[in-house]
């Protein structure tokens, strides 16, 4: 710290600092400090950070960007002062608050966000493409620390740390060269410059470590620091690194909000591929990032004994399962990985409760399970298999139709443009408002009652539309505020899932 001090007193004129306060550490190797002035009308800056390193390549790799950035006007903390042998620096204080704390209530909510909150994180991915694309220009990548590009070699390294630090640690039985051969699929799948192949590569900067505790809140207004890692890289990888962070449990309405809140901020820099598309490639890096981060909560906690990474694991797995149950999963183009990942998913299934473990099958209480459904009312009322006569029928045919509409008439309740018409229109939402209170008073008494099949049905003119919107979210919501396993189908278009 004395070498900081030196620093500082050199940037100063002289002046010794009235304090100098150790932060909490994060997860890397530096140390930060909040260095604090005596008070007087001339200083400039009441407050700055002081940052020590252990690795003189990585605070160059942050010094050069953010100097890069700052003259490209992005709102990251300018640089103020460096050691010459660059292992120390002093930065703009940008306060105490970050997007993690600012979220904080929700989080610890089960991922039920305010208002304020989610307004927050829409500021921040909106900001995203910003800092992606315009922070590219004419930035000399080879500056960058470990490396210049994300390319296949760093994506079969961290596909490795996830098999010899978590997979490995789980004494599941697997092939090597059957899983290495989908790994090197993946890699290349990964590393391809365009999706779809008709757009210019697009040169982009990938933050790589995108996450709420590394974006500050100043006047409510996001900055961003801990950038060093970045490099060139495919824009999908920060947003599936920012909205699928394990212990964040975003509700898959908000996080498709937030996904296409972040598809029309890109739009305004460059070119992008269909909506659909989009979301199709940003799912494989989904699932990409999700075997990363399960790797290094691996190494974290299995192997450093660090409580907070062991903790992390149930959530990032139930991410996992999630992914490998969606329709057109990115893990079916990947027959061997699918079934390791599937056989982990059961390995490594939630136990029962306290309360619950010891219990033979026939004394634990039957699961109820919910199945829901979408369907047209030209081709009729599903029928109910499990021969209890079936449940609530609802009709979604008094709200606003837009297949009435020649640029929805292709697309489904499912498809983000169908989403947008339907709530900014209001009348479904109205409409599920009501349909919530009905289903959850009859779901928390059939859990009462132990009862095991429970059927809900939305309909309309089609089956394309309203009732695919309204069973899906409805399918979710009871998912996620009950826990139990929801069966859905949209009988019109073929497409099953299980919330498990």
């Amino acid at each position: 710290m004395k070498q900081l001090i030196e620093l500082y007193k050199q940037w100063s004129g002289g002046v010794e600092p009235a304090s100098c306060e150790c932060l909490p550490g994060a997860g890397s190797n530096r140390v930060y400090y909040r260095i604090t002035a005596h008070p007087s009308p001339l200083a400039t800056h009441q407050t700055v950070i002081g940052v020590v390193g252990t690795s003189c390549e990585e605070n160059h790799a942050f010094i050069y960007l953010s100097r890069h950035f700052v003259r490209h006007q992005l709102s990251v903390p300018r640089v103020l002062a460096v050691s010459d042998d660059e292992l120390c620096y002093l930065q703009d204080d940008l306060g105490s608050v970050s997007l993690f704390d600012a979220i904080k209530g929700g989080r610890e909510a089960g991922g039920r966000y305010n208002l304020r909150e989610q307004q927050l994180l829409r500021d921040t991915i909106r900001q995203l493409p910003r800092l992606q694309i315009e922070g590219a220009r004419g930035l000399d990548f080879s500056q960058c620390y470990p490396q210049a590009e994300f390319d296949r070699e760093s994506v079969m390294f961290d596909l490795n740390y996830f098999k010899y630090c978590f997979l490995k640690a789980t004494d599941l039985d697997f092939h090597e060269l059957k899983l290495e051969a989908d790994f090197r699929l993946m890699a290349k799948d990964l590393t391809i410059e365009s999706g779809d192949g008709s757009h210019e590569p697009v040169v982009s900067f990938l933050y790589r470590d995108f996450q709420a505790r590394n974006v500050m809140l100043k006047d409510d207004v996001p900055c961003f620091i801990d950038f060093q890692g970045g490099r060139r890289g495919p824009y999908y990888y920060d947003v599936a690194s920012f909205l699928w962070q394990a212990s964040a449990r975003y509700s898959h309405k908000l996080r498709r909000e937030l996904v296409y809140e972040y598809y029309q901020a890109l739009s305004q820099y460059v070119e992008v591929p269909s909506h659909r598309h989009f979301v199709e490639r940003l799912s494989l890096f989904v699932l990409f990032r999700t075997l990363q981060v399960l790797g290094a909560y691996g190494f974290r906690g299995y192997f450093e004994r660090k409580k907070h990474f062991i903790d992390s694991i149930p959530p990032a797995m139930e991410n996992l399962r999630e992914l490998l149950q969606m329709h057109n999963s990115p893990a079916a183009h990947y027959p061997y990985l699918m079934d390791v990942l599937r056989r982990l998913c059961e390995q490594l299934a939630p136990r029962p409760h306290r309360e619950d473990a010891g219990k033979s099958p026939s004394e634990e209480k039957p699961s109820l399970v919910v199945r829901v459904f979408s369907f047209s009312y030209k081709k009729g009322i599903p029928e109910d298999e499990s021969g209890n006569g079936g449940g609530y029928v609802f009709d979604c045919r008094s709200t606003h139709n837009p297949g009435r509409y020649k640029e929805y008439k292709h697309m489904t309740g499912l498809d983000e443009p169908v989403i947008r018409f339907l709530e900014d229109d209001g009348e479904i939402l109205t409409f599920l408002d009501a349909v919530y209170k009905l289903a959850d008073h009859h779901v928390e008494r059939y859990m009462e009652r132990g009862f095991t099949s429970l059927m809900f049905c939305f309909g309309c003119t089609g089956g394309q539309h309203r009732s695919v919107y309204s069973a899906q979210h409805l399918a979710e919501h009871i998912h996620q505020k009950y826990g139990i396993e929801v069966r859905l189908c949209h009988r019109e278009q073929k497409i099953t899932q299980t919330l498990k």
